[in-house]
């Protein structure tokens, strides 16, 4: 892995930076900005179950072990349905398809409003991870269309930072509005916000060259300075079989496993360790979320500079990644932290890592994919693995919780997986270029 600059072999009649330079038009950033507000409501959606599951246990009689069961039965699905929600996004676009995923996970979140047992909710809940499955493949295809590479690191981020937008506007917003209408018809609401997006999604987006908005001159940039690909496209299993997809597998796992504590046990963490008000949670609650969307806007952008300065990919990429994934570590630190303050410094730091590595793992299924019919199903390939976290993480937290009445275990555990994540992308991950099937070596010599 040298760290001399290569040349930008993507690029067609100008250099990086002359084409950066000479960019006209700003759609692509409107249609970013857009998308990044749809992964908003997403994480508002799935978090609103984690904020509100406090209050929801004393009406519901829901035990430590009875939360984590709810809050991990996204996952099941969401997991599941990972591989078919990118293949639909590569067969039919993200503009249908997008669109339809949050029209559905819209009126899911609503009906766990109208729930009146844990039955009813986990019920819920499957099928919200079920509908909610093509959203990171579709902004992932979405970013491939619209942005040349030397600007996709931080498109990634940014809408990745979607993410954490809503997950740390969630405890403010979902803490409110419970205290204002009750944990029910905060469900109800939360709902019609993605309804809303979606209709408003389908009716305005379109590809670059459809969209009636943008410019010439912003069509022309943005295809001058993508990679132009002409490999053969792969089925899922051959993409399975790649040493590239199966380290972002791993490596997307170590991630989240640090990740989703924020988005699952985290206000129960809070609350309950340091005995915080409604209205003090409220507000320190934002801290590690705000922390990860500077991590996320920081990974993106050293990313693409070094892109546009010349470095490989394969630099551009696992400098964030592996950095990312050594600072996430520090999250175990809060396990033995005695005050507040102490703790959050740590997990704001380890959730700014952990987003900083965010920023270059979602750039990567354009970076690696064999054909551009394979964007989105690549992208649905690392996120079912990263999820794989999202089902055992908050079960485990759960169940050790109840036996020992404590987070220490949880949060060291995830500091080691985040070294291990480090370990994945500086080694098992192979040079970031695209894939090609190899040709087997027996039948060469015959």
């Amino acid at each position: 892995m040298s760290l001399n600059p290569e040349p930008q072999k993507y690029m067609t009649g100008h250099n990086a930076v002359e084409n950066i330079k000479s960019a006209k038009g700003k759609m692509r950033f409107i249609i970013l900005t857009v998308l990044s507000v749809g992964i908003a409501i997403n994480y508002i959606d799935r978090a609103t179950m984690s904020v509100a599951i406090p209050f929801m246990s004393t009406e519901l009689h829901l035990s430590s072990t009875d939360s984590g069961f709810l809050l991990s039965a996204f996952f099941w699905s969401y997991v599941l349905f990972q591989l078919p929600g990118g293949w639909l996004v590569d067969r039919f676009g993200p503009r249908i398809t997008f669109a339809f995923s949050s029209l559905c996970w819209g009126l899911a979140t609503a009906a766990c409003g109208l729930a009146n047992g844990i039955t009813a909710l986990l019920g819920f809940r499957f099928v919200l991870g079920a509908v909610e499955a093509p959203s990171y493949p579709a902004s992932s295809s979405t970013v491939t269309r619209w942005f040349p590479r030397q600007e996709r690191s931080f498109a990634a981020a940014t809408f990745n930072n979607g993410s954490k937008i809503g997950g740390t506007l969630a405890i403010p917003i979902v803490s409110f509005l419970i205290a204002l209408v009750g944990w029910r018809m905060t469900f109800v609401i939360s709902g019609l916000a993605a309804v809303i997006w979606a209709a408003a999604w389908y009716v305005w987006y379109r590809d670059p060259r459809q969209h009636p908005t943008v410019s010439q001159e912003e069509v022309e940039f943005i295809e001058a300075n993508q990679e132009h690909i002409t490999g053969e496209a792969m089925s899922i299993a051959q993409l399975l079989a790649q040493r590239t997809v199966q380290a972002m597998m791993a490596g997307f796992f170590c991630v989240n496993f640090v990740s989703y504590f924020f988005f699952t046990w985290f206000p129960t963490y809070l609350v309950e360790t340091f005995h915080l008000s409604l209205m003090k949670f409220g507000l320190l609650g934002m801290l590690p979320g705000i922390a990860a969307i500077v991590g996320g806007w920081c990974g993106g952008l050293l990313s693409d500079s070094l892109v546009r300065r010349g470095y490989s990919l394969t630099i551009a990429r696992k400098i964030p990644l592996v950095g990312g994934m050594l600072g996430s570590s520090v999250i175990g630190i809060a396990a033995y932290s005695p005050t507040v303050t102490l703790a959050l410094a740590a997990l704001c730091f380890a959730n700014f890592a952990a987003t900083f590595a965010s920023a270059a793992l979602w750039a990567l299924p354009s970076d690696v994919t064999p054909n551009r019919a394979n964007v989105a199903t690549i992208g649905g390939i690392q996120n079912m693995a990263a999820n794989l976290a999202g089902i055992i993480s908050p079960i485990f937290i759960g169940v050790v919780m109840q036996f020992t009445h404590s987070f220490v275990i949880p949060l060291v555990l995830a500091g080691v997986v985040g070294l291990a994540g480090a370990v994945v992308y500086g080694i098992w991950l192979p040079k970031v270029q695209p894939m090609a099937l190899k040709i087997n070596s027996g039948r060469r010599r015959a």
